[in-house]
C-alpha cells in the first residue's frame, strides 16, 4: 500500500514537473521565434528579393520590349531626332518612351502591318507583284501611323492643359493670397491634383530645386507645352518677377482673364454645335425618317405605275 501511494505521488510530481517544463519551453520557443521575426523584418531586403517581388511584366516583358524597340530604333533614319524629341516632350513622354523607343515602334508597326496585309492578300486571287506592291505600301503606311497617333496625343494633352489652366490659376491665386510662396503654391497644386497641368507644375518645382532659375524653368514649361495661354501666363510671371511686381496681383488678373477666355471658348463651341449637328441630321437621321414615313407608300406607288 505504501509503495503504491509513493508511486502515485512520484507520478503526480513528475507530471507537474513535465507540464511546467513544457510550458516554459513553449514560451521560450515563442519568444525566440518572435525575436527572429523582428530581426529578419528589420533586415533590409536584398536587390534580388526586391526584383523578385515585382510583377512578371515589369521583370521580364517590359525589359524585353524595351530592348527590342531599342534594337529596331538603331535601324531607323536618324534625321530630325531633336524635333521628334520635342514632340515626345509636348505629348508628355507617353509610357516613358525615348526617341529610340519611338523609332523602334515605327519600324515594328511597319513590319507588322506589312506582314498582316501580306497574309490577308494570300486568301485572294491577287498576283504576286500586286501583293508585294500593296504590302510595301501598307508597310510604309504602318511606319507613319505612330506619327499620327503622336499628333493626336499632343492635341489631346494640349486640350487637357487648356481646360485645367483656369482652375489651376485660381488655385495658385488662393494659395499665394493665403501666404504661400509661388514655388510652394505650385507644389501644393501638384500634391492635390492628378492632371497634366499638375505634372508640369511638379516638374517646374523639381527643376528649380535642381538649380534652374525660376524664369528658365517656366520658359521650358511654355516650350514643352506649346499652349498659347500657358505661354502668356509664363511671360507675365517672368516679367513680373523681373520688375518686382506683386505676383499675387498678377495671378489674380491672370485668373480673371483665363475665366473670360474659358467662357468665350464655351460660347464658341456652343455656336459651332448647330453646324456640327447638320451632318448627322442629313446623313443619318433624315434618311431614317424618310424610310419610316415613305416606306409604306413605296409598294402602293410601285403598284400604281405597274398597273398603268
Amino acid at each position: 500500500m505504501t509503495v503504491l501511494i509513493t508511486f502515485l505521488f512520484g507520478l503526480i510530481v513528475a507530471g507537474i514537473i513535465l507540464t511546467v517544463s513544457v510550458g516554459l519551453f513553449s514560451r521560450w520557443q515563442a519568444e525566440t521565434a518572435e525575436e527572429e521575426r523582428l530581426y529578419f523584418s528589420s533586415m533590409a531586403p536584398t536587390l534580388e528579393e526586391v526584383e523578385l517581388e515585382l510583377p512578371f511584366r515589369e521583370r521580364v516583358i517590359d525589359p524585353a520590349i524595351s530592348s527590342l524597340l531599342g534594337f529596331l530604333g538603331r535601324f531607323a533614319p536618324q534625321r530630325n531626332l531633336q524635333d521628334l524629341q520635342h514632340r515626345l516632350e509636348v505629348a508628355g513622354r507617353p509610357y516613358g518612351w525615348t526617341v529610340v523607343d519611338f523609332l523602334g515602334i515605327r519600324i515594328l508597326a511597319g513590319i507588322l502591318t506589312a506582314a498582316i496585309f501580306f497574309l490577308l492578300l494570300g486568301f485572294g486571287d491577287a498576283g504576286t507583284l500586286v501583293r508585294i506592291g500593296l504590302t510595301v505600301v501598307m508597310g510604309i503606311l504602318g511606319y507613319y501611323l505612330p506619327i499620327l497617333w503622336l499628333r493626336y496625343r499632343i492635341r489631346s494633352r494640349q486640350s487637357e492643359l487648356m481646360r485645367a489652366l483656369p482652375d489651376g490659376l485660381d488655385m495658385l491665386n488662393i494659395c499665394v493670397g493665403a501666404g504661400l510662396g509661388f514655388d510652394a503654391a505650385l507644389t501644393r497644386i501638384g500634391e492635390r491634383w492628378r492632371t497634366a497641368l499638375a505634372d508640369e507644375f511638379n516638374r517646374v518645382v523639381i527643376e528649380i530645386r535642381l538649380g534652374k532659375t525660376r524664369a528658365k524653368a517656366l520658359t521650358d514649361l511654355a516650350e514643352r507645352t506649346e499652349v498659347p495661354e500657358i505661354e502668356n501666363f509664363v511671360a507675365t510671371i517672368v516679367q513680373a518677377d523681373q520688375l518686382g511686381v506683386s505676383i499675387a496681383k498678377v495671378l489674380r488678373a491672370q485668373a480673371e482673364q483665363m475665366r473670360i477666355i474659358r467662357r468665350q471658348r464655351a460660347e464658341e463651341q456652343a455656336r459651332q454645335a448647330t453646324i456640327k449637328l447638320l451632318f448627322p441630321l442629313v446623313f443619318l437621321i433624315f434618311p431614317a425618317l424618310l424610310a419610316v414615313l415613305l416606306g409604306p407608300a413605296v409598294p402602293q406607288i410601285i403598284n400604281t405605275f405597274t398597273n398603268l
